[in-house]
């Protein structure tokens, strides 16, 4: 049994959004709305807030340029710190993904 779930759904976002590549904060921001369909939409400070306790949690850590991809515009932005999902982080997600299948199909048996 894993005692790091349940997630909040803003942490659960900010993880999947970081599973394919590392993003900077507003790249996160943005993606988290598309992600959940505007359902959860990210204040700065929040953002920043999951961040800070990810990167301390080690779920998360600053990606090294080269490992992650260029904005729209072909250029890194300067200045803007990107994050990674770590392997941690990306067991965590799974951890979680695994806990609401396991919801679901009880909840489809019991209603079918």
């Amino acid at each position: 049994e894993n005692n790091q779930t349940p997630l909040s759904e803003a942490v659960f976002f900010i993880l999947l959004s970081l599973a394919p590549r590392p993003k900077h904060g507003y790249a996160i921001m943005k993606d988290v709305e598309n992600l959940s369909q505007q359902r959860v939409v990210l204040s700065t400070g929040t953002l920043y807030g999951a961040i800070k306790r990810l990167l301390v949690q080690g779920w998360i850590e600053p990606a090294v340029e080269a490992e992650w991809a260029a904005d729209d515009a072909g250029e890194p932005p300067r200045g803007r710190k990107a994050y990674a999902l770590t392997e941690l982080g990306r067991s965590i997600l799974q951890a979680e993904i695994s806990r609401l299948q396991s919801l679901v199909d009880v909840a489809q048996l019991r209603l079918a």
